[in-house]
């Protein structure tokens, strides 16, 4: 089982539009995937449209206990290989900056619970996904100790980037302080416009900052995110023309995230194959923002 914490310290940058898309992709490749909604406006509950639980991730991180676990999560309407950690608004109380090492780790502690928790259930997680809120509050942090890897999202925007070098260094101490196996996995861009010269700028100016930590996979900007998301439906079933090139745009950014985790201590397991497998070699470069 891969955790990966999908984290920014900027709101609307499509932080959740890429968990879901990474969600969507997994989907595709026959990969089950327990999405985390640890965002107080729980979004990627909304477009996931899970059945009532008797409990949230809420109540999972103040009783990390497998029959509070069990309770909050259910399949997702996408399908059963795609289950939720039901979000909560109440979650905006548990953001604070508490920095009790006992209460940051309870996320840890439910997380290890999945096991036991799946001994029934033939096909165990091999994906988790942590939609962090935009925010370094506790919910963020929680986030960093319990994962594999951190995805940072951003747009090519001034602003946003500003964020990306706050959002690293808080993945870096975290490696440092409390989770040694922690790494960041890359830095995906979202809404890009590849004719837009500023959008260009941003991204020259973070590959000069962050050099190969910059993932040559981008994420076009198209309204097909935002009408499948409406929908409730997979990115990869919603078949426009948009929705095709950031469907391909996410395999990539799945084979790269997973090619990307599967070093040194935590070898990924084996994943279904697919047309845009890793095994392809730097396919991702075609999907590419410096011109």
């Amino acid at each position: 089982m891969q955790t990966v914490a999908v984290l920014s310290l900027k709101g609307g940058v499509g932080k959740t539009t890429i968990a879901l898309g990474l969600a969507s992709a997994a989907l595709r490749r026959g990969a089950r995937t327990l999405v985390v909604d640890l965002d107080p406006q729980c979004n990627a509950t909304t477009t996931l449209d899970p059945e009532d639980t008797k409990a949230t991730v809420a109540d999972v991180l103040e009783t990390p206990r497998p029959a509070v676990l069990r309770d909050a999560i259910t399949h997702s309407a996408w399908g059963e290989e795609v289950d939720v950690l039901v979000g909560s608004e109440s979650l905006e109380l548990l953001n604070d900056q508490d920095s009790d090492p006992r209460r940051l780790e309870k996320l840890a502690r439910a997380l290890t619970e999945l096991g036991p928790l799946l001994e029934e259930d033939s096909l165990p997680y091999q994906l988790v996904l942590l939609d962090c809120p935009p925010s370094l509050g506790r919910l963020t942090r929680s986030a960093l100790r319990a994962a594999h890897g951190a995805l940072l999202v951003t747009e090519p925007t001034m602003f946003a980037v500003s964020g990306v070098q706050r959002a690293f260094e808080a993945v870096e101490n975290a490696r440092e302080e409390h989770n040694p196996v922690l790494s960041p996995l890359g830095i995906v861009v979202n809404r890009v416009r590849p004719q837009s010269y500023e959008h260009q700028y941003r991204i020259a100016e973070l590959r000069e900052q962050f050099g190969r930590l910059v993932m040559p996979v981008a994420l076009p900007d198209r309204l097909a995110v935002q009408q499948a998301q409406g929908a409730c439906v997979p990115i990869h079933q919603w078949q426009t023309p948009g929705a095709r090139e950031v469907s391909l745009a996410l395999n990539l950014l799945l084979a790269r995230v997973l090619r990307t985790s599967g070093r040194g201590r935590h070898r990924t397991e084996t994943w279904p194959e697919s047309d845009t497998d890793e095994a392809s070699g730097d396919t991702d470069s075609t999907v590419v923002t410096d011109t």
